[in-house]
């Protein structure tokens, strides 16, 4: 056990409740410790009453009220402004990577030929303490031009080419806490914490590199939760001697109620912010779980829900055209193929997924756009390329639409199935596994799946079962049915996987599945209770 210490009194003390091993000390020092412990004791507080809003609203939702825009913000919307500047190392940003914080991968994302990385310690990546804290050590490295690594495996070496991705991090959102950081004997914010140690240590080294601190920050779902990230920016800019303005963010726009308040949360932040993304996965499950209760808005099978038609659509053209009023760049979503080996036509059939994918972000006037895979790099970009030869689109004003509440509440027209039921079984049971046994980007079925795909299964299943959802062959979603199913994916997955189903955790993880299926109030968010299984 460690702690930040300090001979003043004021000074506000964390402590950490795991050892601090000799790789991590040069992260974990006092006045590092102490740095975090000040951010989080002068805005720790606000984090439970935005959580509390959050549950304020929902409450609102499941008496039947739905999403709107908002009355009391429409100066903000209708007014005449713009952020402030956008660096000129993000001006160009058409094909990002994103990925976990291993250092392997990391550093095949830096090489790949993407414009920027996102580093994830998020969705991407399961928090244990190692986890988290190795990944600040490859940020530190990062920072000061030395992350390489040796496959003690392979003995084969991995080092940064010549010309890399622009870094950003995705700290871990709002709704998650660091339980090996206690402040006054409660545990941090785990965003407070992830974003303090990476800028208390790397913004200036950084800086010195002509770039800085530049993030991605999800799971926001209102304009007074992005308020608080701005803040939190003013106040870490000040205590570390730098220009106010210089850390920059760009907003996932991944839950409904957000997409409602696109304008205020660019003007929340518009001094630190540089656009909104289309986070389109954890954007599917945000959708069921605040109006998943409603029948009327009952999503067919997962496969059937694309960025092409209804509420998906609409919230991404209007990402587009608000983004540009703004001055701000509007990127496009996930495409989570990987590279099918030892088949041609499957892989051929991926990529051509891809690329119409994103054929439509690029002719919408979306700035650029996300990959999963190095290999998708040069997909994306030679899309990018033919469709937007200049570095972005922010001129594409986009005026000629008009994009209503009713469209960005239309649900997806299609089918519920049994094997759309089996497969977010199958997937969601296994992604779980792989997140209590630390890894968080995990490949399934030729997609590169995180947290979200987790919460899209679990979450259909749950809305399916609430309101008996008919299959298209005339049966209802039953529990009786969804356990049936259930018992048979597992034993095929056991078959399947011998002595890898215990090793990968897949009875715990079915447990928990079944549990957040089963629920008759809906779980926030599956990766709560998982916390406990693996902190």
């Amino acid at each position: 056990m460690a702690a930040a210490t300090n001979k003043s009194v004021e000074t506000p003390t964390l402590e950490i409740t795991s050892p601090i091993n000799s790789a991590y000390a040069h992260i974990l020092t006092d006045e590092a410790l102490a740095f975090v412990a000040s951010l989080e004791a002068a805005f720790g507080h606000r984090r439970p009453t935005l959580l509390d809003a959050r549950m304020d609203r929902q409450a609102r939702y499941n008496d039947g009220e739905l999403p709107d825009f908002l009355t009391e913000t429409v100066d903000i919307r209708s007014g005449d402004w713009t952020i402030l500047s956008t660096p000129d190392d993000l001006l160009d940003r058409r094909v990002e990577i994103t990925g976990p914080v291993d250092r392997k991968m990391m550093i095949n994302a830096f090489n790949s030929g993407a414009n920027v990385f996102m580093a994830d310690f998020e969705d991407a990546s399961s928090p244990t303490w190692d986890n988290m804290l190795t990944g600040q050590v490859n940020m530190y490295d990062y920072a000061r031009g030395k992350l390489e690594f040796t496959d003690p495996k392979t003995g084969k070496d991995y080092r940064l080419g010549d010309n890399t991705a622009v870094l950003k991090v995705r700290p871990r959102g709002w709704h998650m806490q660091e339980a090996h950081a206690l402040l006054n004997g409660a545990p941090i914010s785990a965003g407070i914490f992830d974003f303090g140690l990476y800028v208390f240590h790397n913004a200036k080294a950084l800086m010195e590199r002509g770039t800085n601190a530049y993030f991605y920050l999800p799971k926001m779902e209102s304009h007074q939760e992005a308020k608080l990230w701005d803040d939190i920016f003013s106040a870490a800019e000040k205590a570390l001697g730098i220009a106010h303005g210089s850390f920059k963010a760009t907003v996932l726009i991944e839950t409904l109620p957000a997409a409602f308040e696109m304008d205020e949360i660019l003007y929340a932040l518009k001094d630190h912010i540089v656009g909104l993304n289309c986070g389109r996965w954890d954007y599917i499950f945000s959708y069921i779980k605040r109006i998943g209760g409603n029948k009327n808005y009952l999503l067919p099978d997962r496969g059937q829900v694309g960025m092409g038609a209804a509420f998906l659509k609409a919230y991404s053209l209007l990402l587009i055209k608000t983004c540009h009023r703004r001055g701000a760049h509007a990127m496009g979503g996930m495409a989570a193929q990987i590279p099918v080996k030892g088949d041609a036509a499957a892989n051929d059939a991926a990529f051509a997924k891809v690329r119409a994918d994103k054929d439509r972000e690029a002719s919408n006037g979306h700035d650029g756009t996300w990959v999963a895979h190095p290999a998708l790099v040069p997909v994306a970009k030679q899309v990018f390329d033919a469709l937007m030869p200049q570095a972005n689109q922010i001129h594409r004003t986009r005026d000629d639409l008009t994009i209503t509440r009713e469209d960005l509440l239309e649900p997806h027209k299609g089918t519920t199935t049994e094997d759309g039921i089996r497969e977010n079984i199958r997937v969601g049971v296994q992604y779980i596994g792989a997140w209590l046994t630390g890894r968080g980007a995990v490949p399934l079925y030729n997609l590169m799946e995180d947290a979200a795909t987790a919460e899209i299964s679990r979450t259909q299943i749950w809305q399916q079962l609430k309101h008996g959802a008919e299959l298209n062959d005339g049966r209802a979603v039953t529990r009786g049915l969804v356990q049936a199913l259930y018992d048979d994916e597992m034993a095929t997955l056991k078959a399947q996987l011998g002595d890898g189903f215990e090793a990968n955790r897949l009875l715990e993880a079915g447990a928990l599945f079944l549990e957040l299926v089963y629920a008759e109030d809906f779980k926030e968010f599956l990766t709560t209770p998982a916390y406990e299984l693996i902190k």
